[in-house]
């Protein structure tokens, strides 16, 4: 039986990246505020553990995202399928990245897929262009991550 997953992704603004990499993707950011509202109501967690984020609550220092067509939970909001979670951490970004995303545009697409990337914030590396073999983009997320888009 496969497994579901998540890929976890240090951040300095998990929110924001988050709002990032669902509008690349399509996918859907998580929405946490009926669990926090049931969590503070109950007193298992306090004010300081939750943040505002675009009108909605969530928990300080994390988002996910996910694939719309997966299942999730209702009262969560989380994911139950193909994830991504986004988690601050107190360092920056340094070296490398050593897992990287693959974005893949419609046959013939890559000028557009690139273009919409940068209007989200992405910025171009370097291209690479194999023949036959292939051909994509390096770029960087709003953070620094490297991911090809091809």
């Amino acid at each position: 039986m496969a497994l579901n997953w998540k890929l976890a992704i240090d951040s300095t603004n998990a929110p924001a990246l988050a709002d990032f990499w669902a509008s690349a993707l399509e996918y859907e950011v998580e929405d946490p505020g009926p669990l926090i509202e049931q969590l503070l109501a109950a007193g298992h967690i306090g004010e300081e553990a939750a943040t505002e984020h675009r009108g909605r609550k969530v928990f300080r220092g994390y988002a996910a995202i996910r694939h719309p067509e997966d299942p999730f939970d209702a009262t969560s909001g989380v994911g139950r399928g193909r994830r991504l979670l986004f988690q601050d951490v107190p360092e920056e970004k340094s070296g490398k990245n050593r897992l990287h995303l693959d974005v893949h545009s419609e046959p013939g697409g890559l000028d557009d897929l690139v273009a919409r990337l940068e209007g989200l914030g992405a910025t171009r590396v370097r291209e690479v262009d194999r023949g036959p073999a292939g051909h994509w983009w390096v770029m960087q997320d709003p953070e620094g991550n490297e991911f090809c888009a091809a």
